[in-house]
């Protein structure tokens, strides 16, 4: 599987009211409703939920990630889309 990189602007923009993954560079992932982002990128997601090392601690509720914190974002349906992929092989 390749990636492309694309423009985050728009991406970001499309995700709005979905709900994402964003994986900071140190390793913790959180999942949450995107609610909204701003000019620098910096995003800020409700019903968040954290994950470390793949262990759901506890639900967080709102909260915001700075940007230059972040290693990459993602949506849950592409993770769903690379489950279904991977399925069918």
């Amino acid at each position: 599987m390749t990636t492309m990189p694309i423009n985050p602007k728009p991406y970001l923009n499309g995700l709005m009211g979905k709900t994402i993954i964003v994986k900071l560079k140190w390793g913790h992932e959180y999942k949450g409703f995107l609610v909204s982002t701003d000019n620098y990128m910096n995003i800020q997601l409700a019903s968040a939920t954290e994950f470390v090392d793949g262990c759901e601690p506890a639900l967080l509720g709102e909260i915001m990630v700075r940007c230059n914190n972040i290693l990459y974002i993602r949506s849950v349906d592409d993770e769903n889309e690379d489950m279904e992929a991977d399925n069918q092989t």
